[in-house]
């Protein structure tokens, strides 16, 4: 590498819930695993590789990976031991590298700056996980966050892949936009409708041409995504700047009344926790699914923050009355953001706390 003294990494835990359950059930090694809940509105949580070949992943109908690999095996997922499998690989992490930032409940950023042999401490890392716990772990090394995030999705299971920003550039050129953490399907959907469909395409236009379309801030951002110019540091406390609760509804619901009384649940319970927390925001959102997956959201601001359940579900409540679904709702949620206690974030970074009640 060339890119200066700063080693990051990323470890993400292969197929990491499907890894907990084989552990439990290792007749199912090498067969399709799908780990979903059992609901007529269930999603795919995660899949094994032998899954994944048929087109399951994860966040799609449970009823369409079922078409796709009808002999898979499906299993409902097990939160508490995951929650518990996490921590023990957490703990392993964290006696290998002392900067930590953990993003979930399998995955991770190290700073290895400083580091000697930082390649051979991954390895060792690695290697232990697996020794202990049974899972394996691909790991991704760069001089940022998001090159070393990138690089360990490029050859899993098992990868371990080394790259400077240059060679990240190089090696992801003809790959489409969406690969880049941040940039969701919309925007990637939009930059295709712009004839901009490689990240290397994303990289050589002109953030004055996207700034035209996707505003000041985000335009020239998209650019330095595409470069894999990232300079955030790895922390190892990640505050939330938001919070929010939504629901999956088993039947469509096409009756105002009865969304609004979800919506004061939802809010009342959301506004519960912030109080546990001494956070109050500003931003009040609702987030609406219709029967069709269109999603649409709308926010308000005020000038005071709060975590007032009534003025929180009073706005959340407006807000909806606006939008006027034309459709029956599939899922609604509410959040509240901004908090006032929180640090200005750019919005790749942000953290979300999110629960959904399905």
């Amino acid at each position: 590498m060339s890119d200066g003294s700063r080693r990051i990494a990323h470890i993400d835990l292969d197929a990491f819930y499907v890894g907990v359950e084989l552990l439990r059930r290792p007749e199912l090694r090498g067969r399709p695993v799908v780990v979903s809940g059992s609901g007529p509105r269930a999603v795919v949580t995660t899949a094994s590789y032998e899954a994944r070949k048929f087109g399951v992943g994860s966040a799609i109908p449970a009823a369409r990976a079922r078409r796709l690999c009808p002999d898979a095996v499906f299993l409902p997922p097990d939160f508490e031991a995951y929650r518990a499998m996490s921590r023990r690989v957490m703990g392993l992490v964290r006696d290998a590298v002392p900067v930590v930032e953990v993003m979930g409940l399998d995955e991770a950023y190290l700073d290895l700056t400083g580091l000697v042999a930082p390649r051979a401490a991954m390895r060792r890392l690695a290697a232990r996980i697996r020794a202990e716990t049974g899972l394996t772990a691909s790991v991704g090394i760069g001089p940022s966050k998001l090159v070393a995030k990138v690089a360990s999705d490029a050859e899993k299971p098992c990868g371990f892949v080394v790259l400077s920003r240059a060679e990240a550039c190089a090696r992801f050129a003809g790959a489409p936009p969406a690969l880049i953490p941040g940039i969701g399907p919309k925007t990637a959907e939009t930059l295709r409708a712009l004839g901009i469909d490689t990240i290397g395409a994303l990289a050589a236009t002109s953030p004055d041409v996207l700034a035209e379309r996707f505003g000041a801030r985000q335009g020239p951002w998209l650019v330095r995504r595409a470069g894999f110019q990232d300079d955030g540091a790895v922390t190892q406390v990640r505050i939330a700047v938001s919070e929010s609760r939504e629901r999956t509804f088993p039947t469509d619901i096409g009756d105002p009344a009865e969304l609004e009384r979800i919506l004061e649940r939802l809010s009342t319970q959301l506004c519960e926790a912030l109080a546990k927390q001494e956070r109050r925001g500003r931003t009040i959102a609702i987030k609406v699914r219709l029967d069709d997956f269109t999603t649409v959201t709308r926010a308000r601001t005020i000038p005071e923050p709060t975590n007032d359940a009534g003025v929180v579900s009073g706005l959340a409540r407006d807000l909806l009355r606006e939008y006027a679904p034309a459709r029956p709702v599939r899922l609604l949620g509410v959040r509240v953001a901004s908090f006032a206690a929180a640090d200005p974030v750019d919005g790749e970074e942000a953290g979300q706390l999110a629960l959904r009640v399905d």
